[in-house]
């Protein structure tokens, strides 16, 4: 298993991811727990952000303070991603929003690109990639290329679950890239869906 793996271990992760995982949860509560739990994880990834002093003036005086020094882009993958990033702009607002899109070809489980807003040339020092569920690892490392090609120098991925063959596809294509997730699965099924997992992402949180 990865060496740059981050597994949540905070118990509103847990609880929230229960409820989230499922089948009776709606696709309203669905999204509400999606965003929910992006803002839950975002406590654990910029723990490594680089900050600058900023001294600030308090009703009683001068305090030592700190602010972000670093440019921070947010990658959402379409459309699945989505569900995550109201939740992490909540956190981090003063961040760029680029967004991928891809979708897995259900018969070779390659992820095919149909959108792609990405700058010719990035002008930010980490990139964070959005996408609840890292499963073959297709999509992830298809995204991950994109970013890199950009010219960002840091990207992170953040993700609600993930399997372990998804996990060993990405950090052996990109061992650099650290990720977070709330929780690593049992395995893939033959047609390359998480097991217990929680279904299809999108569907579930657009009803569809």
């Amino acid at each position: 298993m990865s060496t740059n793996l981050y597994v949540s271990q905070h118990p509103l992760v847990k609880h929230k991811l229960t409820l989230l995982r499922d089948k009776n949860t709606d696709f309203r509560h669905f999204r509400g727990l999606m965003r929910e739990l992006a803002m839950l994880l975002c406590y654990e990834f910029p723990h490594d952000l680089k900050l600058a002093p900023k001294p600030v003036e308090t009703p009683m005086g001068m305090a030592e303070g700190a602010k972000a020094d670093e440019r921070i882009g947010i990658v959402p993958v379409l459309r699945a991603g989505l569900g995550m990033l109201e939740g992490v702009l909540e956190m981090l607002p003063s961040v760029q929003v680029w967004h991928i899109g891809l979708y897995r070809d259900e018969e070779t489980l390659r992820p095919v690109q149909y959108y792609n807003r990405l700058p010719v040339k990035a002008d930010i020092g980490i990139a964070i990639m959005l996408d609840p569920v890292l499963a073959t690892g297709g999509s992830a490392v298809a995204t991950i290329d994109l970013i890199k090609h950009a010219g960002v120098p840091r990207v992170k991925y953040v993700g609600v679950i993930a399997a372990p063959e998804g996990v060993a596809r990405l950090h052996e294509s990109h061992p650099d890239v650290p990720i977070y997730v709330g929780n690593v699965d049992e395995r893939l099924n033959e047609v390359g869906f998480i097991v217990p997992g929680l279904g299809d992402g999108g569907d579930r949180q657009f009803g569809t």
